[in-house]
């Protein structure tokens, strides 16, 4: 049964393809696109500054990963689909050459865990072997002291503006390959997980911050409708504002560069 689904889902979006593949011509005026993909995503390393009413410290140089999904049925499942991290994009033409669009980026930011940094600052009234003041002293992040990602996720909710140009053409234009640059940005929306210690836990989303990011991408368009473009997206992203704890003004602030490495699939429609 859910085979035959996935097929049915396959055919809806081909057979109009298909139709007005015809129809179309060379241009891309008056056309927007949508567009779904999947992104593997890498970070600088970054100082975090943990401010409360009890405590006031940075790490140093913290490690950080993302944490991708395992492949498998979750990433075509309309309805696990947002689990993995996923790059949704919708955008029209201006011109032949030129789109903008608006796009949700769902990275996900864990820090390292068991990773040795610096820390520099004071803790109070927790109660534990962690209470103390700290001159760049070294310690490990243990699962007791830090568990700090943004899983649900690292969103960047972005608008960009790109420059699309043909470099190859075959059978009428049936299958097309083109170069993509373009330069955004951007709010952070991240839901962040925090354990701090033996403070309440927070976990809610909360606008963070802001970010922008240029990319380069090759994208391979069948019938004038279909595509797959494949992207490098590289950025910076600055977060001073960002719920830790569950105790009003409690806040931490970090910046740092992610590169991601997209794949997506999309649909160009003519209006």
């Amino acid at each position: 049964m859910r085979s035959t689904q996935y097929i049915f889902l396959v055919l809806l979006f081909l057979l109009p393809a298909i139709a007005q593949a015809q129809e179309y011509g060379t241009t891309r005026q008056n056309r927007f696109f949508i567009s779904w993909g999947w992104n593997g995503a890498a970070y600088t390393k970054s100082d975090i500054h943990f401010k409360g009413a009890d405590y006031d410290f940075t790490l140093s140089d913290v490690k950080s990963h993302d944490r991708q999904t395992q492949l498998g049925w979750k990433y075509v499942d309309p309805t696990e689909a947002t689990k993995p991290q996923y790059n949704f994009r919708v955008g029209i033409f201006l011109n032949p050459k030129y789109s903008i669009s608006f796009g949700f980026d769902h990275m996900k930011y864990v820090v390292l865990n068991n990773q040795t940094v610096d820390i520099d600052g004071f803790i109070t009234s927790s109660e534990t072997e962690f209470d103390g003041v700290y001159e760049h002293q070294p310690i490990k992040l243990t699962e007791n002291f830090l568990l700090f990602e943004h899983t649900n996720g690292l969103n960047y909710l972005n608008m960009e503006l790109r420059r699309h140009d043909r470099l190859l053409s075959y059978y009428d234009n049936h299958l097309e390959i083109n170069s993509v640059a373009g330069v955004g940005g951007g709010i952070l929306y991240p839901k962040t997980d925090v354990t701090l210690i033996n403070f309440d836990r927070n976990d809610q989303w909360h606008l963070a911050g802001y970010g922008t990011a240029v990319l380069f991408g090759l994208n391979v368009t069948f019938l004038k409708c279909i595509f797959i473009q494949g992207e490098l997206k590289g950025g910076f992203i600055n977060m001073p504002d960002i719920l830790t704890t569950a105790s009003d003004g409690d806040r931490a602030k970090q910046h740092f560069f992610f590169l991601q490495r997209n794949i997506n699939i999309g649909y160009n429609i003519r209006f």
